[in-house]
C-alpha cells in the first residue's frame, strides 16, 4: 500500500501535469478529450501481439478495433482495395522506422533523399537502418525543393530512390508534393521509386483540403504514417501506418510461440490506442473530422491576424493550423511552452482556445519581445 508521502507525490504531479496541459501552445497534442467510457480496460493485460489481421495464441487483444481504424484510414487515403495494410504504432518515430524499413527492404540498394525540414525521426531511421542518404534543401514555406531533388538525385540515377514526402512539416506544416516528386525523379531517368509519406499531424485532416495536397494511395504513395495523438486526441503517444500490402509480404515471418504472423517492427504492442482510435474515428466519423479542422482552421486565421495587427510579423501556409513567427524569448517560450528552432511557432490543435491565444498575444505583446 501506498504511504500518504507517496500519494502526495501523486496528488503533486497531477497538478503539475494539469498546468503544463493548460498552458502549451507550441507543439501538437488535442486538448479537452473525454475517453473515460475507455478506462475500465486498463485492469486487463492487453498485448496486440503479432499481425492484427491474423489471429494468435493470446487473445487478450483488440485486433479487431484495430483493424478497424486501419481500414477507416486505409479508405480515406484511396488505398488499393486489395492491396492495403497496417497497424497502430506507439507513434510518429516507429511509423517512419518502420516505413523506411520496408523500403530498404524493397531496394536495398537504393538512396533515401528526404529535406532539412524532415522529422529528426528520419534522420535517426536513416542512421539505424544504414542508409545511404542525401538531405535535399527545402524553401522558405518550408516545401522541399524540386529543383534541389533533381540536382540531389541525378548523379544517382541509375539507383533507386527512397524518398520522404512531409505532409506537415514540423516547424512550418509545410506539404511536399508527392506525385511532383515521382515526376521529379522520372525526368532526371529513375524509375524505381518507394515514397514514404509522413503525415504526422496533418493526415487525418489533409484529404479535407481544397485543394487536397497530393500524398495519399492515388497519389503514388508507397506507405503513410500518421500520429493519434496529435490532431485526434489520443492521451498517449500512438499512430496508424499503412502500406502497400505487397511490400509487407517481403518481411513477415510466422512465429510460432505467440501461434501469428510477425509483421510489425515491435514484438508486444499496446492494446489501449487502438481501442482509443476507434473510439475517435468512430465518434467523429468522416465528417466530424472534417468539421473539426474547419473550426481549427478558422481559429488559425484569426490567430495570424490577430498577431500581425499587434505588431508580431507571423504567417502560415494554406490551411495550415501552424502560425510561425520569429523566435521568442527564453521565458515565453519555457511558459507557453513554444516549439523554437530557427522560428517559434503556435499550432491549434482541438482543444485550443481563443482566450488561450490571446494571453500568448497580450503577453508577448506586453514583453515587447526583441524578434
Amino acid at each position: 500500500m501506498l504511504q500518504l508521502k507517496d500519494l502526495k507525490r501523486l496528488d503533486e504531479l497531477f497538478q503539475t501535469m494539469e498546468k503544463a496541459n493548460d498552458s502549451f501552445l507550441g507543439y501538437p497534442f488535442a486538448k479537452g478529450f473525454d475517453h473515460e467510457p475507455l478506462w475500465r480496460f486498463l485492469k486487463f493485460t492487453g498485448n496486440n501481439a503479432g499481425d492484427p489481421f491474423d489471429s494468435g495464441s493470446y487473445r487478450v487483444n483488440s485486433h479487431a478495433f484495430e483493424c478497424e481504424v486501419v481500414e477507416f484510414f486505409a479508405q480515406l487515403f484511396r488505398a488499393p482495395s486489395d492491396d492495403w495494410w497496417g497497424y497502430i504504432t506507439n507513434g510518429g518515430t516507429e511509423g517512419n522506422i518502420y516505413g523506411l524499413y520496408l523500403g530498404r527492404e524493397l531496394y536495398p540498394d537504393a538512396v533515401i533523399y528526404f529535406s532539412r525540414e524532415a522529422h529528426y525521426s528520419v534522420n535517426k531511421a536513416v542512421r539505424m537502418l544504414r542508409l545511404e542518404h542525401c538531405v535535399v534543401s527545402s524553401q522558405p514555406s518550408g516545401e522541399i525543393s524540386y529543383d534541389d531533388l533533381a540536382q540531389q538525385a541525378a548523379p544517382g540515377r541509375h539507383r533507386p530512390a527512397i524518398v520522404v514526402a512531409n505532409i506537415g512539416t514540423t516547424m512550418k506544416e509545410a506539404k511536399d508534393d508527392a506525385a511532383k516528386i515521382r515526376a521529379v525523379l522520372h525526368d532526371v531517368g529513375i524509375s524505381d521509386v518507394y515514397l514514404h509519406c509522413d503525415a504526422a499531424l496533418c493526415g487525418p485532416y489533409a484529404p479535407f483540403l481544397d485543394p487536397k495536397p497530393a500524398f495519399d494511395f492515388a497519389d503514388g504513395a508507397d506507405f503513410i504514417t500518421l500520429s493519434g495523438h496529435k490532431f485526434l486526441g489520443a492521451p498517449m503517444p500512438c499512430g496508424v501506418v499503412l502500406s502497400r500490402k505487397h511490400n509487407v509480404q517481403r518481411v513477415v515471418r510466422t512465429i510460432d510461440y505467440i501461434g501469428s504472423l510477425d509483421a510489425t517492427l515491435t514484438g508486444s504492442r499496446n492494446a489501449y490506442t487502438p481501442i482509443i482510435l476507434w473510439y475517435v474515428t468512430r465518434s467523429l466519423g468522416v465528417q466530424g473530422i472534417k468539421r473539426t479542422f474547419l473550426e481549427c482552421e478558422r481559429l488559425a486565421g484569426y490567430a495570424a491576424d490577430e498577431f500581425n495587427a499587434r505588431g508580431i510579423d507571423a504567417w502560415r501556409n494554406p490551411h495550415a493550423l501552424t502560425i510561425v513567427f520569429p523566435p521568442v524569448r527564453e521565458e515565453t517560450k519555457r511558459e507557453w511552452q513554444l516549439a523554437t528552432s530557427d522560428v517559434s511557432h503556435l499550432i491549434v490543435m482541438p482543444g485550443v482556445t481563443k482566450s488561450r491565444i490571446d494571453e500568448l498575444i497580450e503577453a508577448m505583446t506586453n514583453r515587447k519581445v526583441q524578434m
